[in-house]
């Protein structure tokens, strides 16, 4: 999401390569663990178990003829890896080359980093004589995973066993009665499975064949379960936004950005992704007309986890199967 500036600012794209990866300052990672298109490193399974910190060699190209022509000076390119689980942040400038690209490197070291980093570009300079005005980013960051041995962007949601009442996870007792809950704190969201509540309960979700009415009670179970997660992901997306230097919602990385880039146009539909974003979390943190907008909420996760298809699927399957019974 771009934000508005009150002073010019970069139109043409940013870009950010990462080239190669040592680890330790000597072992090189196979370049297998880097995916441009994904715009992913995965360091897991990197050839050394117990690595202490990572070099990254990044490029950066930007619009050149524009800022030849603009009015910028002392420009500079800032790397920064950062994660907010941590609270972590690196910086490093990169250097202008001879062709024009800017290059350099950073450093990301293991004991500052839990899960994932994010690893993006901005270019600063001076601005109607302010120093330090941002007037450009790279449009997608890269992600650095410490936990993926395969470099792939968008993770997919985890779907957990666990017996709520009697099994080694403590804090799911409460849910004993549940048969499933949403857990969305981390860095890939979960679904858990109550192993201990209905009899024969995960075996039926995890089955392919069985009766009619088996298929239907599958289906609508899955649907349920994925219209809860649908409706937990979005509210965990929306309820810690980081805010740009005016006070405008920036939109967040990972997961949460991808839920709320499939989610929004139906939550608030006809208006820009950056102006529903600024408009949600002003409800959501004003108060007004939030309750009002639980409906589209619902609607929209409904809508991604098809909720209305099976339904409508399970209802014909039934008033077909009591029509042929009373014939």
């Amino acid at each position: 999401m771009k934000s508005v500036y009150p002073y010019p600012i970069l139109f043409g794209d940013v870009d950010l390569d990462v080239l190669s990866i040592t680890v330790d300052g000597t072992s090189p990672l196979p370049y297998s663990h880097v995916s441009k298109p994904e715009r992913t490193v995965a360091l897991h399974q990197s050839g050394r178990e117990n690595w202490e910190y990572c070099t990254l060699r990044l490029r950066a190209t930007l619009p050149e003829p524009e800022i030849a022509a603009g009015e910028w000076t002392d420009l500079v390119c800032l790397a920064a890896l950062t994660e907010k689980a941590t609270n972590a942040r690196t910086t490093a400038r990169l250097k202008r080359s001879a062709d024009g690209a800017w290059s350099g490197s950073i450093d990301l070291h293991r004991s500052r980093h839990l899960n994932r980093a994010t690893l993006g570009l901005t270019v600063v300079a001076t601005c109607d004589g302010v120093e330090g005005r941002a007037i450009g980013t790279t449009a997608q960051d890269w992600y650095v995973d410490l936990k993926g041995a395969t470099p792939v962007r968008q993770r997919e949601i985890e779907i957990v066993e666990a017996d709520f009442r009697e099994g080694p996870e403590a804090w799911l007792r409460p849910y004993k009665d549940s048969l499933w809950i949403i857990e969305t704190t981390g860095e890939v969201p979960r679904v858990y499975l109550n192993t201990g509540s209905v009899d024969g309960f995960v075996d039926m979700l995890g089955g392919n064949g069985g009766t009619t009415a088996e298929k239907l009670l599958r289906d609508m179970t899955s649907g349920q379960i994925a219209q809860d997660a649908w409706t937990a992901m979005f509210h965990t997306a929306i309820s810690d936004l980081d805010v740009d230097e005016d006070g405008t919602p920036v939109m967040p990385t990972g997961w949460r950005e991808s839920v709320l880039r499939m989610m929004l146009p139906d939550v608030l539909p006809g208006r820009q992704l950056t102006d529903a974003l600024y408009d949600i979390e002003e409800r959501r943190t004003k108060g007004f007309g939030w309750a009002e907008l639980q409906t589209t909420v619902q609607y929209a996760a409904g809508k991604r986890s098809q909720i209305t298809k099976k339904l409508t699927n399970a209802v014909r399957s039934v008033d077909a199967a009591e029509r042929s019974a009373t014939r």
